[in-house]
């Protein structure tokens, strides 16, 4: 019996009702080219639009890194059943977290491995974020 690969990353995701913003998370993520494995646990928290879809068609297409999780009734209590849920499911020396309506620019998961294992005293990294005007299709200003 072949043993499994344990991921580096296990990117969670947690989403609910995002069904306009979803699909170009996950494409962000499974795009990501890093020099390790790396796993993607989502939890759809029983959407009622089409998010679950989308997941479905993710989970579908890419078996061996998109690990979906699905709530049969609405985890509640505001995302966080949904979360712990997510991150009880993780298995990778790192984890990353991103909400479904979140993107990654290429170049992200690499660039933190590297910088975490640079630094094995490092126990966490953040990085700026920009964000997205969808209605005028730009980015805004950091301030």
């Amino acid at each position: 019996m072949q043993k499994e690969k344990v991921p580096k990353v296990s990117v969670c995701v947690i989403t609910y009702n995002q069904e306009k913003y979803i699909r170009q998370c996950l494409q962000s993520i499974v795009d990501q080219e890093t020099k390790f494995d790396f796993e993607v646990i989502i939890g759809e928290d029983c959407s009622t639009d089409g998010t679950r879809r989308i997941v479905l068609e993710f989970a579908a297409t890419y078996p061996n890194i998109v690990k979906p999780i699905y709530h049969e009734k609405n985890a509640g209590g505001r995302g966080t059943n949904n979360l712990l849920a997510v991150h009880d499911a993780a298995c990778g020396k790192y984890i990353a977290h991103m909400d479904g309506d979140d993107y990654m620019l290429p170049g992200k998961l690499q660039l933190q491995v590297d910088e975490l294992e640079k630094n094995p005293d490092c126990t966490i990294c953040v990085h700026e974020m920009r964000r997205f005007d969808q209605q005028n299709e730009r980015f805004l200003e950091v301030s």
